[in-house]
């Protein structure tokens, strides 16, 4: 399989793994450098008549998009649990809603503002950066990258998209799809590791990155940008505290958080990573999320009976397994899972851990896997501390009464604090973090502003 198919021949193949058994199970061609030089400049070459194009036609084109790839949906939603470990019925999930993005990017506009209408009449103009690198994760590989193509297509840029050598699968097939429905060189995918990456972001006609990753690559990213004042949207994952109020019904409010944290193996930057509590409830919540923990079925994503898949990588589960071995070198105490399991594939047990002391990685940073501390506190302001004392500020969440909540959740120094609820992401409502989080937002109207500078326009006479 190559991601490209007929763009000449290369040596170099990048193994995929299913993470469910740990062995390879394809292979994909790897972008050379001069293959890379080709379709960056092939995308700079379409970028004008794209950006030409009616918006009405480009918002055809985007249903188009929808519609192709919803008409492989069964196609794509295998490769990307076989790449990727999720349960199919995830996968299928997340082919709907990258299918259905393009339509609610379809329906946003970008007209010209008027900002005055006197003797000089003066709008601002939403203008295309020009070619778009796209860089997704391998946690959710298709939406993630969706949501960076369809509002950098709308706007009317090119896009040269990199998936994770992790999930290369899915996402360069859907790229082909997109092919099919789009301009020659409007939409283009290459294949690699972070070589290949930083090739593409530091190439010349690149003129905005938008990366979903890891800190560490997203600071690289914006070095390299900083340089030649390339512009960036980065969302570099977070560590988003759950804070319970005294009070807050222990049954129906440990049943929500534990499938937040679980969600995607945990996988998912805006799952809950920790969660504090009342220090009188600290127990009856532990035997709850354990109840819970102990009830999930774990296997590969293709049997229907899986609840919780592998994580993606043996590095990953390596790290994963390092925190909480960590946390408990230091006085926590595992409740349940803590071992990686005697099995085939990249397996983690959902793993409850409390009495955490402060200062360990398991509350400083995104374990990024089913690993759920509970820490109790004694206040509420100390709470409030503890969530906002890492380097992180993605999201983070207050149960419990809703006007007592919402008051406190005004405490919390994230980009999304939700009320009752976690994790709740819309193609209408602006995500995105502060701190070492990230800069700029993704989704609806404002996400689409990011792929666009504006251009005043005076008129007189």
């Amino acid at each position: 399989m190559t991601s490209q198919p007929g763009r000449g021949a290369t040596t170099d193949l990048i193994a995929v793994e299913d993470p469910a058994t740990g062995s390879v199970f394809a292979e994909i061609a790897a972008t050379s450098p001069s293959e890379l030089g080709g379709i960056v400049t092939a995308a700079s070459a379409a970028q004008p008549d794209w950006a030409r194009t009616p918006s009405d036609s480009r918002r055809a084109a985007l249903r188009a998009c929808g519609a192709s790839i919803a008409a492989c949906r069964e196609e794509l939603a295998t490769l990307l649990t076989r790449e990727q470990g999720k349960p199919l019925r995830s996968a299928y999930a997340e082919v709907d809603v990258a299918a259905d993005w393009f339509d609610h990017t379809a329906a946003l506009s970008l007209e010209p503002e008027t900002v005055a209408d006197g003797g000089t009449r003066i709008t601002v103009e939403h203008v295309p950066h020009g070619v778009v690198a796209a860089i997704a994760p391998s946690n959710f590989p298709l939406i993630l990258a969706v949501t960076k193509l369809a509002p950098a297509l709308l706007a009317g840029n090119t896009v040269v998209l990199k998936p994770s050598p992790l999930t290369p699968l899915a996402t360069t097939r859907m790229a082909e799809l997109l092919s099919e429905v789009l301009p020659r060189g409007v939409c283009a995918a290459v294949a690699g590791g972070g070589r290949l990456g930083a090739a593409l972001c530091e190439h010349p006609a690149v003129r905005l990155i938008s990366f979903t990753g890891s800190v560490e690559t997203g600071t690289a990213i914006a070095r390299s940008a900083a340089a030649r004042f390339a512009r960036v949207v980065l969302e570099l994952g977070g560590n988003d505290a759950a804070i319970v109020l005294p009070g807050a019904d222990i049954a129906t409010t440990a049943e929500r958080l534990y499938a937040s944290a679980m969600t995607n193996s945990g996988q998912f930057c805006a799952a809950v990573k920790r969660v504090y509590v009342p220090a009188a409830d600290r127990s009856e919540f532990v035997e709850a999320f354990a109840a819970q923990a102990k009830a999930t079925v774990i296997g590969a994503g293709t049997d229907p009976a899986t609840d919780l898949g592998p994580v993606v990588s043996e590095p990953q589960l390596t790290r994963l397994h390092g925190f909480v071995t960590e946390a408990a070198h230091a006085g926590a105490e595992i409740v349940t899972g803590g071992v990686v399991l005697d099995r085939p594939g990249h397996f983690y047990p959902p793993t409850i851990v409390t009495s955490l002391p402060p200062g360990t990685r398991l509350e400083n940073d995104e374990q990024f896997g089913p690993v759920l501390p509970v820490i109790a506190y004694s206040s509420v302001d100390e709470a409030i501390d503890r969530a906002n004392a890492t380097k992180f500020g993605l999201g983070g969440s207050v149960w419990g009464d809703r006007e007592t909540a919402r008051l406190v959740a005004t405490g919390l120094d994230c980009g999304t604090v939700w009320v009752n609820t976690h994790g709740d992401l819309r193609p209408d409502v602006p995500f995105g973090g502060v701190r070492q989080s990230g800069m700029g937002v993704e989704y609806g109207y404002w996400g689409l502003v990011e792929y666009t500078h504006p251009r005043v326009l005076h008129l007189r006479g």
